[in-house]
C-alpha cells in the first residue's frame, strides 16, 4: 500500500470512528432523555450524579456531566492516553449538547417498568458504540481502568462499587423504588 493511500486510510478510519461516537453519544442522550429522565431513573457514575445534581439544582444536566467530566478527562490523560481522552472529550461533548437538545420533548411512556428496560437498552447501545470506537462518556470508568490496574477488583467491580453510593444517593433524593428501578 502506497504511503497516500495509508493516509486516506487512516483518514477515513478517523472519520468513520467520531461518527459513531457522535451515533453513540446521541443516542446514550435518546435513552436518558426520552426513557430514563422523565420518569426520574438515573444512571450510574458522572452521568447519574449530574442527574441528581441538575434534580437539586436549577443547572442543566448537560452541563453539569460537561464539567464533572473535565478533572477525569486531565487524569485519563496522563494515566491512559491522549487518543482514549480525546475521543471520551469528544463522546461527552456531543452527548451533553443533546441532553439539553432533548430535554424538552416529553418521555415515550410513563410505564416505570417500560421506561426502564426501553431506556437501559437505548443507552446501552449508545454507550456500547462509545466504547467499541475507543471513548467513554464517564469519568468513573477512566477512574476504574485506573485503580484496575494492579488491584485485586476488575473495571466492573470498581464502577459497582461506585454506582452503588450514587443509586444509595439516588434513594435519598428520589426515593428508594426510583433508585431501585435506577
Amino acid at each position: 500500500m502506497t504511503k497516500h493511500k495509508r493516509e486516506n486510510h487512516h483518514i477515513l478510519r478517523t472519520i468513520k470512528k467520531y461518527i459513531m461516537l457522535f451515533i453513540g453519544a446521541v443516542i446514550a442522550a435518546v435513552g436518558l432523555e426520552i426513557f430514563l429522565i422523565p420518569n426520574h431513573i438515573i444512571d450510574g457514575g458522572i452521568v447519574g450524579i449530574s442527574i441528581l445534581a441538575s434534580i437539586l439544582t436549577t443547572i442543566p444536566l448537560g452541563v453539569f456531566t460537561f464539567v464533572l467530566n473535565i478533572p477525569f478527562l486531565f487524569i485519563g490523560y496522563k494515566q491512559i492516553g491522549k487518543t482514549f481522552v480525546i475521543s471520551s472529550l469528544f463522546a461527552i461533548t456531543v452527548f451533553s449538547i443533546f441532553t439539553e437538545v432533548l430535554h424538552p420533548i416529553p418521555g415515550l411512556t410513563n410505564d416505570i417498568l417500560l421506561a426502564t428496560i426501553f431506556g437501559g437498552i437505548v443507552l446501552g447501545i449508545g454507550v456500547g458504540l462509545i466504547l467499541r470506537y475507543g471513548g467513554s462518556l464517564d469519568g468513573t470508568e477512566i477512574i476504574a481502568i485506573i485503580l484496575s490496574k494492579g488491584s485485586l477488583f476488575s473495571i466492573g467491580q470498581i464502577v459497582m462499587g461506585f454506582n452503588v453510593v450514587i443509586f444509595t444517593s439516588a434513594a435519598l433524593v428520589l426515593g428508594w423504588d426510583r433508585a431501585l428501578y435506577s
